[in-house]
């Protein structure tokens, strides 16, 4: 086509030109031949670079679901750390739960502690009492055996001998006996002074009381004061011994360790819903005063739990909070049996917070404490649930004053204010009428006058 056109040109200039065009064809030629072989060679890498991607996009493949398994193990572990977590905070709580627990064991410790190095002092006199006793004792056997024998030949003197014998002998088992009862006896049960002559030299009263009962023993946190019926009791035993009252005495919260704060002096006297039983009379070393309430002991259900309970019989197979160190837990277990029902008792320190909280399902305890507990619960609003009293009182709880053994001027004292506090409360007489009170009347007259007779 380049010659074709060209054909028509003539002259010497002319077919240099062409000359010149055919020679840039020939390059040109050469130069497509050479882009030729570089564009078969760019597809030949473009073809591997192809397969490289293809290669690569299913690796990419493979990762994106390595991706996807290592997120679904990451979300299973996290919430595997949520749920540790959730534990770590419970074991933290019940380890600061814990703590407390301790600090309340050490003081305890602490307390039974100075009351062992007190006992330890007591035993040591005890010791001395009875090593006298037994030398008494061995003195007068010598006597007894040396009297019979100087005189064995003669009837008559033998006669005196013998009767003099019998008393020797009676009165050696009477230090026998008291020797037995000194051994047997808690050391703090001898007091070789009157509880009052030590109450009257200290200048107050230590009284023995609880402050959590509503209506007996309740501290009030918004007044700072104690009320109900008895510290109301120990209030009179101050008054009647010349204290003041609202100064002189010294209020000390007791628990399942009440006697043992009587026992080693802690306390003077011990008002504190006690009851009084045969085996406590007989087994421990205190004198029971005046009986200030007979109270009896009953149940109280979660109705959430038993919602169709109107009596105690329905309560077979209920776990039952009862407060360590009472007479509760005998007399529950004697209900049960004698009905042919089954229950778990839940021993408890704090029997009140541990019902409200759930941790049974139902309490028992005296018939006042019962109800102070309803009361208390529904005003603090501690419960999520309805609960009732059921109408059965399953025992007999007098409740009476405690005073140390072997110190009966003390007991009179206790026991005589209460009989004085009814006596008065039956003619009207408080402590804001007493000085206008008629005395004409002789009852009165020897309630508030000289002689203090009943």
């Amino acid at each position: 086509m380049l010659t074709a056109a060209l054909s028509g040109c003539a002259g010497d200039e002319s077919e240099e030109w062409i000359d010149q065009l055919e020679q840039e064809a020939t390059n040109h030629e050469g130069v497509m031949e050479s882009l030729n072989r570089t564009l078969e060679f760019l597809q030949g890498d473009i073809a591997l670079l192809n397969t490289t991607i293809e290669s690569l996009n299913g690796q990419i493949g493979s990762l994106d679901g390595q991706i996807l398994q290592h997120i679904s193990e990451i979300t299973a572990l996290n919430e595997q750390n949520t749920s540790m977590t959730m534990e770590i905070e419970q074991l933290s709580s019940l380890i600061f739960t814990l703590n407390e627990s301790k600090i309340g064991l050490e003081s305890e410790v602490v307390v039974l502690e100075n009351a062992r190095s007190s006992l330890t002092t007591q035993i040591s006199s005890l010791e001395t009492v009875k090593a006298s006793l037994e030398v008494q004792v061995a003195s007068l056997t010598t006597v007894n055996q040396e009297l019979v024998a100087t005189n064995a030949n003669s009837a008559d003197a033998i006669l005196d001998l013998q009767e003099i014998a019998a008393s020797l002998n009676s009165t050696i088992s009477g230090l026998l006996e008291t020797i037995a009862e000194l051994e047997n006896s808690p050391p703090s049960s001898v007091n070789w002074s009157s509880t009052l002559d030590v109450v009257i030299e200290r200048g107050f009263l230590k009284c023995g009381v609880k402050d959590s009962q509503y209506g007996m023993g309740y501290y009030d946190e918004d007044t700072g004061r104690l009320s109900g019926l008895d510290i109301s009791y120990c209030m009179a035993i101050a008054a009647a011994i010349g204290f003041n009252p609202d100064s002189d005495i010294e209020y000390v919260n007791t628990n399942a360790d009440r006697f043992e704060l009587l026992s080693n002096g802690s306390v003077d006297v011990l008002i504190r819903t006690t009851t009084w039983t045969a085996s406590r009379d007989a087994d421990l070393n205190f004198d029971f005063g005046a009986i200030n309430f007979f109270d009896g002991q009953g149940i109280m259900v979660n109705l959430d739990e038993f919602p169709n309970a109107d009596s105690a019989l329905d309560l077979d197979g209920a776990s039952i909070c009862v407060a360590i160190g009472s007479t509760s837990a005998g007399n529950i277990e004697d209900y049960f049996v004698e009905n042919d029902m089954e229950y778990q008792a839940v021993s408890s320190w704090n029997d009140g917070p541990d019902f409200a909280n759930e941790n049974c399902d139902a309490v028992t305890g005296d018939m006042s404490a019962l109800v102070s507990m309803k009361w208390q619960i529904e005003q603090d609003g501690s419960a999520d649930f309805e609960m009732a009293i059921m109408p059965e009182v399953i025992s007999k709880e007098p409740l009476a004053s405690v005073t140390r053994d072997y110190d009966s001027e003390w007991n009179e004292v206790v026991s005589w204010v209460w009989h004085g506090m009814v006596t008065a409360e039956e003619f009207g007489i408080t402590s804001y009428n007493y000085q206008s009170a008629d005395t004409s009347n002789p009852s009165i007259d020897r309630l508030l006058n000289e002689n203090l007779g009943l």
